[in-house]
């Protein structure tokens, strides 16, 4: 299945969590001179303008980074997020959305290596336009082609997973090649995007059960709701895993995640939850 097209969803509430928790990430990678891999399993187009007709047909941005965008002054601890939209923006409008590969082509250095994957054809060819050619892109299924890349070079770095969960069996093929990925490359980041949804549909609960089980020590949950939970239909929130979290990642998410979910809020049923599923104390 390739009907999923990012675009129709850019900058809405999911990816601010998103995109913010894997601006952060990649400021403590840049904290040291020594290189560092980033690696995209879903990267789609790379980046959005807000105005073509899909981007328009839901303006989910209008709910999502767009309030944020008009007070960004007030959230110094998302600098470098709103840094990474400001490079493909001229001016206060917002024109464009940066996808994740354009967040992490913001921080990227001449040290550093980032390696991109997608599947559909047509977005592949629009990750090309978007991204300089210091980009390695690879025509591929992420799931697939993510252990055969392991380890990278350099070998520290983040992975960033956010399948669009079209199929249910994604859930299970994140999990295991999350497993697989553990025993090529232990010392990676990993960041897991994943929607949570109306309650007959959300897998959620089952995604980070197994992801507690794949041999990591350290798996943090950060999660944003913001809207009511629906029985039938609908996401309301999204969540985001890391696994080998850099240090202080939760002491940077936890007076964010409460601002983010009352600036996002759409009904007052709106909240946040970060947790670690497991911690070794090293």
């Amino acid at each position: 299945m390739l009907s999923y097209r990012h675009a129709f969803h850019a900058g809405n509430h999911a990816d601010v969590l998103k995109h913010a928790v894997q601006s952060l990430i990649l400021e403590a990678l840049c904290i040291k001179d020594k290189g560092f891999s980033y690696i995209d399993t879903h990267s789609g187009a790379g980046g959005y303008a807000l105005d073509h007709e899909w981007t328009q047909k839901k303006s989910e941005y209008l709910t999502g980074i767009a309030p944020l965008w008009q007070e960004r002054q007030k959230w110094p601890q998302l600098a470098g997020y709103f840094a990474a939209i400001e490079a493909m923006n001229s001016g206060e409008k917002l024109d464009f959305y940066p996808g994740s590969p354009k967040v992490a082509e913001y921080f990227q250095r001449p040290q550093d290596s980032s390696t991109l994957m997608e599947l559909h054809h047509n977005e592949v060819e629009l990750l090309r336009q978007n991204m300089s050619r210091n980009a390695a892109i690879h025509h591929r299924n992420g799931f697939e082609g993510l252990p055969a890349l392991l380890p990278p070079t350099p070998k520290r770095g983040l992975v960033l997973i956010d399948p669009p969960y079209e199929l249910k069996e994604d859930y299970q093929t994140v999990a295991r090649t999350l497993a697989k990925a553990y025993k090529r490359w232990p010392i990676g980041i990993y960041a897991i995007w994943y929607p949570l949804l109306a309650k007959n549909v959300d897998r959620s609960d089952g995604l980070k059960a197994a992801l507690t089980n794949c041999g990591f020590e350290q798996v943090l949950c950060a999660e944003l709701s913001v809207s009511q939970q629906a029985d039938d239909f609908g996401m309301y929130g999204s969540g985001m895993i890391v696994l080998n979290p850099p240090w202080k990642l939760d002491e940077q998410l936890k007076p964010l995640l409460p601002r983010l979910a009352n600036a996002l809020a759409q009904d007052s049923y709106a909240s946040w939850h970060l947790e670690w599923l497991k911690q070794a104390h090293i």
